[in-house]
């Protein structure tokens, strides 16, 4: 990887930890203060969890183009509804592969303890790098 590449990789990085925390804080503000639901509330846990997604997904794709594919011809061709349809679609995939290889490592090494929250680290180390390079391939065509 390049310098450039990396520069970009760790914009990246923070862009989807600023959409980690606005998911997160839509999924709370939509659960706790909308539905006034519990944890235990399957379908307003559904829906609050899917709104979070959203709203996440949305500013991760916009604060990417502003930020983080900076390039004259990245900001091109990141600027179409198109785009936004297979940066979504390389989320939604990022999003099934969480939930997949988390049950899988819980199979494996159960639900609780310090190999837990090293298993979803692992994950979402794995996801991140398949959400970059994702995009930056199928989107900005890895330029």
């Amino acid at each position: 990887m390049n310098k450039d590449n990396l520069k970009e990789f760790l914009r990246y990085v923070i862009i989807g930890g600023i959409s980690a925390l606005i998911d997160m804080g839509v999924n709370y503000l939509t659960l706790y203060y909308i539905f006034h639901a519990t944890k235990d509330d399957k379908l307003p846990v559904a829906i609050s969890v899917t709104a979070g997604f959203i709203v996440g997904l949305v500013v991760n794709y916009i604060l990417s183009n502003v930020f983080v594919f900076r390039k004259p011809e990245q900001k091109e061709k990141g600027k179409t509804v198109g785009a936004f349809l297979i940066y979504a679609a390389v989320g939604v995939i990022g999003y099934f592969l969480t939930v997949g290889l988390t049950l899988l490592g819980t199979r494996f090494i159960g639900e609780e303890g310090i190999w837990y929250l090293i298993m979803t680290a692992v994950v979402k180390g794995i996801v991140l790098v398949w959400n970059y390079l994702g995009r930056k391939i199928f989107v900005y065509r890895g330029k």
